[in-house]
């Protein structure tokens, strides 16, 4: 088990760019596979990017060319670098860790550990 602290969020107009860190503890980082999701009032949680612990990277159509996510295993983080931000990726974004293989990367089911979630709030 791993402990995931989100930081980042914020208040950005459209077309701004925020970048989302996620902190583990409790484990040994590199074991992990990481993802993003997010949650929009009323809606369901979503994903959006997933990186593998050997730096394979997957994001929603939603994203891509938008968002970056990455990882620095030696300081036990990943991010979410968001650039090119729309009204429509106003959520609470959640880092969430797994050991297990990213064939199912975008079911939230797969991933055993979640942080609390950071807002991002993009204005019009």
């Amino acid at each position: 088990q791993v402990q995931l602290v989100e930081s980042g969020g914020g208040l950005v107009q459209a077309g701004g760019s925020l970048r989302l860190s996620c902190v583990a503890s409790g484990g040994t980082f590199s074991d992990y596979n990481t993802g993003w999701f997010r949650q929009a009032p009323g809606k369901e949680r979503e994903f959006v990017a997933a990186i593998t612990w050997s730096h394979s990277t997957y994001s929603a159509d939603s994203v891509k060319g938008r968002f970056t996510i990455s990882r620095d295993n030696a300081k036990n983080t990943v991010y979410l670098q968001m650039n090119s931000l729309k009204p429509e990726d106003t959520a609470v974004y959640y880092c969430a860790a797994t050991k297990r293989p990213l064939y199912g990367r975008r079911y939230s089911g797969l991933y055993d550990d979640w942080g609390q979630g950071t807002q991002v709030t993009v204005s019009s």
